[in-house]
C-alpha cells in the first residue's frame, strides 16, 4: 500500500488519507464491495474510513499510475509518500 494525503505531512491535524494498493495477488471477490465504490467521491469510503482506497491504477487526468501521481506536489515538484508492505509487519 502506498499512503498519500495530509497524514504523510507536517500537519499538525490532518484531515485525510490516500491509498493506492496493490492488486496483484489479491482475490478481489473476497474484498468489501466498498473498495470498488467510486461514487459521490468516494463519499462511502470516506465516510466508513476517513480516506480514500484506490487499486493502483492510471489516474485519468495525468496519466500517471496513482503510486507515481501521489509523489507529483502541486506547487512544488516531487514528494515522497509512506509504502505500507502488510507482509512485513510483525504481529
Amino acid at each position: 500500500m502506498w499512503l498519500n494525503g495530509s497524514f504523510v505531512t507536517s500537519k499538525e491535524e490532518p484531515v485525510d488519507f490516500d491509498v493506492a494498493w496493490d492488486s496483484a495477488d489479491v482475490d478481489l471477490d473476497r474484498l468489501d464491495p466498498i473498495f470498488f465504490e467510486f461514487a459521490e467521491g468516494r463519499r462511502a469510503q470516506k465516510r466508513r474510513f476517513g480516506g480514500e482506497l484506490l487499486p493502483n491504477v492510471v489516474e485519468s487526468g495525468s496519466g500517471l499510475v496513482l503510486t507515481e501521481f501521489f509523489q507529483n506536489e502541486r506547487d512544488t515538484g516531487r514528494k515522497g509518500i509512506v509504502v505500507i508492505d502488510p507482509r512485513r509487519i510483525e504481529q
